[in-house]
């Protein structure tokens, strides 16, 4: 009877084992709680506004996560930008990250598209080849142009989508938000960056998407 059992043990092993095996590459840091996360985040302003990555540091500490950040970020920055000037490359090559996030403008227009999707794809490549995963933060138009907005959902999945990266859905949540309420108040007062509540709503959404995404509403 022992021996039957051990044997049922070990074949519940190799089933296991060959259930991890067969996932797609970087899926399994999500399926496997860590202890810790060192995360990137690339983008602009958006990004550095009322410091992002400090607010997601301590949101995922309230989860009991801890999460260590490094923030390249430059003003009005896309992706392309930060590619062709190389550190980001550097950043990646040294297997620090288990998370690469990048984020730039609305890019609610046609050239957006194709930054987002053509020009995430050498990120997506990089990130597998230094055992990181791909997530491309979902940001909001400014006011003035907030009828852009279903053009920012579309072009930031399309590139999340094109590039078998995760998609972290601020800029979804944004929108229901304003349209459940009424309140504007997730921008700041230049009616683009977001306010200190805006930046924690983000927070919020980053923290669950990478880190908690069985409970996060990540549906568009």
């Amino acid at each position: 009877m022992n021996r039957r059992k051990a044997m049922m043990a070990f074949s519940f092993l190799i089933a296991m084992t060959s259930s991890w095996g067969e996932s797609k590459p970087g899926q399994q840091k999500r399926q496997i709680k860590q202890s810790q996360y060192n995360v990137l985040f690339i983008g602009n302003s958006l990004t550095y506004a009322n410091d992002l990555p400090k607010l997601v540091r301590q949101e995922a500490a309230r989860q009991g996560v801890v999460v260590h950040t490094k923030t390249h970020a430059k003003a009005n920055y896309a992706i392309v930008d930060h590619w062709a000037e190389g550190e980001v490359q550097r950043l990646i090559k040294t297997k620090l990250y288990d998370f690469v996030v990048i984020q730039q403008g609305p890019s609610s227009q046609q050239d957006g598209y194709r930054m987002l999707v053509n020009g995430g794809a050498p990120y997506a490549e990089l990130t597998r080849q230094n055992n990181a995963q791909l997530a491309y933060y979902m940001v909001w138009p400014a006011l003035e142009y907030y009828f852009t907005f279903q053009g920012v959902i579309d072009n930031y999945t399309a590139g999340a989508e094109a590039n078998d990266a995760i998609l972290i859905p601020v800029g979804t949540r944004w929108r229901q938000y304003i349209a459940d309420t009424g309140d504007r108040s997730y921008y700041g007062s230049d009616g683009f960056h977001p306010s200190k509540k805006g930046s924690q709503m983000a927070a919020e959404v980053i923290v669950e998407t990478l880190f908690n995404p069985a409970t996060c509403d990540c549906s568009d």
